[in-house]
């Protein structure tokens, strides 16, 4: 195509590239191995303009300021992170100007302690901060805020009185700067002891946040009647999500998404059309509308919360990668008092550590975790092992609140080419297994043995079976379908490429993941009581939803994989899909099926990963009932 603009210069300040200097439309000496392209950052330039149609009086002032921030004043607060108490802030024309205090009120703060990630404000002692401003000169900001206390943001309060004093020296006569107290969320409580007993206290919350890749994002999910279900997006807006963060220990929205774009949930959707005022201590407080008629999973909100800044990227760093999301994960830590550089220790690293550093870092999921790097050269200065024996919950917000080993190091094959590594993605697929489907398709077959030779060497039966003759004898198998869904926001592929994949003779086709799903009986206090076992599964789109495309089949040594919006289905007939049950008393038992077991794949939620049911055997027949997921 032609090539239209060529020896642009742009100041930074033009609304679009056309209003940039150039040599005009279409006169280049360029070729198309000179095209530009740009990669957006993430973050938002700070700084905002106030909403002009919420301005009394003030008609159409173009108010801009470039930043806020909350500075600690007193002694205490300055060495705590997150900073939760200080003046009040804006940066305007390059400097930072403090707020006149006479038309503050705790609605203010409650929207400031908000924007910062904090769910509400507190009093301070004022006297303390009379005799410090007595002492300095302050540089007042010329304007002061009227906010109703439900905002999101400060730029959506109405602007109030112009201060007296003219340009440079507003003044702020018998006032003093504007100070904001806020109270933590507990997970962001800060490590001084003092005085943080009265910390946010969580109740047992209604809602939960899922499948998001931060700290305080994800679909919203709501308890009732004992199950989770989701919210539809209808009327969903700031005010309203700004509650569900409030309430998780969060700060106010700083986004409400529409449309599962944080992945579609499973179950129902309990509530619709919500219509909150914002200053509801929960979300199950506000008005809606619980006929969801007309709503479906793929209109599924979900928020993204404002949280304290905790500083917690600026201990970890990736290095050697081809790309920012990938590379040697390399931590800060305290070695002799200095602070240095390190590597992590690769033993036993997987996806569950690499899914904590993706998150610390801002850069979404872990999509691989590695242990070997040697193929990216990282800063060799940091080669030397700082930290080891790493376990991860998979929750923490930092690598430093896993399980390690602390200072005493101990790493066998040593850091350099051996250190952990992580590549990360903004999205993950996510596997939920069709809880009513196996309720539905459950029963028992009495199966010859001398079908089941193939099965016996693929090591689907129980180990008694061995003995059991092959002309005469049989085994009792409880067989079921799994219709495995991925729910997620990118396709889920095997982590095997195909060179490592095997074929199996009983199904006639090659199996991308030797371990996909482990099928287990137990009894009713957790204890195995048929030996099930773990099944591999060639992964293939079987059916999908009516607006995509199946990418993936197993016949034909094709591509191997489940697409987002699509689901593989195990038939109950084909071998292998069962638990032999022939060595199992009559009794009460939980029937467990779990999907990815050994986290090979990253996913975007774990949690959805086992269905369980119950179930009765009376040695003849067998009952599955309550069927659920999780």
């Amino acid at each position: 195509g032609r090539i239209w603009l060529d020896n642009v210069h742009c100041t930074g300040r033009e609304s679009s590239l056309a209003a940039c200097g150039s040599n005009g439309w279409g006169v280049s000496d360029c070729k198309h191995t000179e095209d530009v392209g740009v990669v957006c950052s993430e973050k938002r330039i700070p700084g905002f303009k106030f909403d002009n149609s919420l301005i009394n009086q003030i008609e159409n002032m173009n108010i801009q300021v470039e930043d806020i921030r909350i500075r600690a004043i007193l002694a205490t607060y300055r060495k705590r992170v997150p900073v939760t108490e200080g003046y009040v802030e804006v940066k305007d024309e390059g400097t930072w100007k403090q707020i006149c205090d006479k038309h503050w009120t705790m609605r203010n703060s409650r929207v400031v302690c908000g924007m910062f990630g904090f769910p509400s404000e507190r009093k301070y002692n004022t006297n303390v901060y009379k005799m410090f401003a007595s002492r300095r000169k302050q540089h007042y900001w010329a304007y002061s805020m009227e906010c109703s206390g439900n905002e999101a943001h400060i730029s959506s309060c109405k602007l109030g009185n112009h201060l007296t004093g003219a340009g440079e020296n507003s003044s702020c006569q018998n006032g003093v700067p504007a100070v904001v107290s806020c109270v933590p969320g507990r997970a962001f409580a800060p490590s001084s002891h003092s005085g943080f007993r009265k910390a946010f206290r969580q109740e047992q919350p209604l809602p939960r946040l899922k499948g998001g890749a931060n700290t305080g994002e994800g679909r919203v999910e709501v308890l009732k009647n004992g199950e989770w279900g989701t919210v539809c997006d209808d009327n969903w807006n700031l005010v309203s999500a700004s509650v569900v963060c409030r309430e998780l220990g969060f700060g106010s929205a700083k986004e409400a998404i529409t449309g599962a774009r944080l992945g579609q949930g499973m179950g129902p959707i309990h509530l619709n059309e919500i219509d909150c005022t914002g200053f509801e201590k929960s979300v199950t407080d506000c008005k809606f509308n619980t006929e969801s008629q007309g709503c479906n999973h793929e209109e599924d909100a979900a928020v993204r919360c404002n949280v304290p800044a905790m500083g917690f990227q600026n201990q970890l760093r990736l290095s050697g990668g081809r790309n920012p999301y990938e590379g040697r994960v390399e931590v800060l830590a305290e070695r002799n008092g200095t602070l240095r550089w390190g590597t992590v220790c690769s033993h036993n690293w997987g996806t569950v550590e690499a899914m904590v550093v993706c998150r610390q870092l801002g850069l979404g999921f872990a999509s691989h975790a590695f242990q070997e790097t040697w193929y990216w050269h990282g800063d060799v200065s940091a080669d030397d092992v700082v930290m080891s024996g790493v376990k991860c919950s998979g929750t923490e917000m930092s690598l430093s609140h896993c399980r390690h080993d602390g200072a005493h190091v101990s790493c066998p094959r040593g850091g350099g080419r051996f250190g952990a590594g992580v590549s990360c993605s903004e999205t993950a697929p996510d596997l939920v297994l069709n809880a009513e489907l196996v309720e539905q398709t459950s029963y028992l077959e009495d199966r010859p043995m001398f079908l089941l030779q193939c099965a016996l060497e693929e090591n689907c039966l129980a180990s008694s079976a061995h003995n059991t003759s092959l002309t005469s004898g049989y085994r009792r198998l409880l067989r079921f379908s799994s219709q495995i869904h991925n729910n997620g926001q990118s396709d889920f592929r095997p982590k095997n490429g195909r060179h490592a994949w095997v074929w199996h003779d009983c199904h006639r086709h090659y199996h991308s993941m030797e371990v996909f799903t482990h099928y287990d009986l137990l009894n009713l206090n957790g204890t195995k009581v048929a030996e099930g076992h773990k099944a591999s599964f060639c992964l293939e789109d079987t059916e999908c939803e009516a607006d995509v495309q199946k990418q993936y089949e197993c016949a034909n040594f094709g591509e191997q994989g489940i697409t987002v919006g699509c689901w593989d289905v195990y038939r109950h007939d084909i071998d292998c899909q069962w638990i032999d049950i022939t060595d199992v008393p009559p009794g009460d038992y939980l029937f467990q099926v779990m999907i990815n077991p050994n986290y090979e794949v990253a996913e975007s939620d774990y949690s959805n990963n086992v269905m369980k049911c119950r179930s009765r055997y009376d040695g003849q027949r067998i009952w599955m009932y309550n069927c659920h997921i999780g």
